[in-house]
């Protein structure tokens, strides 16, 4: 009965076999490049987030530095 339900006698398909590796290999890379895409993002943020602190400093109205 199973064997009927199944279709086939033997092992898994082998295009099948290729498909999934195909697919597994393929969502890894994805995994790899949203990893680096996200430190790209807080690479950027970071110097954004420092270049707003630099321009918040008012030049004007800070006080003259001691000789």
């Amino acid at each position: 009965m199973a064997k009927a339900l199944l279709g086939y006698v033997g092992g898994s398909d082998p295009r099948l076999l290729a498909e999934m590796r195909r697919l597994q290999q393929r969502v890894q890379d994805l995994e790899s490049e949203l990893v680096r895409i996200q430190a790209e993002k807080d690479a950027l943020q970071a110097a954004a987030s420092h270049d707003s602190f630099v321009e918040s400093i008012d030049a004007h109205q800070a006080e003259p530095a001691l000789t």
